[in-house]
């Protein structure tokens, strides 16, 4: 199938084009530049795969949580390329996109990104089914979730800084953190084509973001 990927929802910005057997990513790890970069991104990955925006048949991003400003780029790009050429979107949870590779693993998984303030967005999977739904959580409480096993696999752009959370706090589990590359493309494609195999339906048009939390201005606004 011919697809296009994009994960903005944390710095590291993956975007990426699958034409049938051919796959091209680009990676940048570029802070608060994603908006300059996204677009001619699109471009040059479509252009090394071959393929015109016209030619794809479906597009997929992570949808949350993770950054505010980055998910809205992510959406506002994808979407774009939805009315312009009528495909369908969908909108794949970031928890879930970095667990995926490791479903399968005989351990609990750890999904995890920073969402500062001694918190975390994580969910938890386990023989393959969520058992944890993903959250926004202090870190307290997700050692105490983890902690019911034995051992865990932390996934995730921030599964190293988790994994050190738990050595200073002297937490006796044994931990797995894998050695990515962050490449979440694969993954989003994988989970996009399971959706269109089961003949599952693309976002609506009112579909948006998952966010988790009030950003900073909604917050701020509450308080006045």
């Amino acid at each position: 199938m011919k697809g296009l990927a994009i994960d903005s929802a944390v710095s590291r910005l993956t975007i990426a084009a699958k034409n049938d057997d051919k796959i091209c990513t680009a990676i940048y790890d570029i802070g608060m530049k994603q908006s300059e970069t996204l677009v001619p991104a699109i471009d040059y990955v479509l252009s090394k795969t071959g393929m015109e925006k016209s030619e794809l048949e479906y597009g997929v991003f992570c949808i949350g949580p993770g950054s505010f400003t980055g998910l809205r780029l992510g959406i506002a790009a994808i979407k774009a390329i939805e009315l312009a050429f009528n495909i369908p979107i969908y909108g794949i949870s970031s928890l879930r996109t970095y667990a995926y590779p490791y479903l399968s693993f005989d351990t609990q998984v750890l999904s995890c990104i920073d969402a500062n303030k001694d918190k975390f967005y994580a969910s938890i999977y386990k023989d393959g089914k969520e058992i944890l739904s993903e959250g926004d959580y202090d870190i307290d409480f997700i050692i105490e979730k983890i902690c019911a096993d034995t051992k865990v696999l932390i996934a995730g752009p921030d599964a190293k800084k988790f994994e050190s959370i738990l050595k200073e706090k002297e937490i006796n589990i044994k931990t797995l953190v894998p050695e990515t590359n962050s490449n979440t493309a694969e993954a989003l494609f994988a989970i996009a084509e399971k959706e269109i195999a089961a003949k599952n339906p693309g976002m609506k048009d009112y579909d948006g973001p998952v966010y988790l939390r009030a950003s900073e201005a909604e917050l701020k606004l509450n308080q006045n």
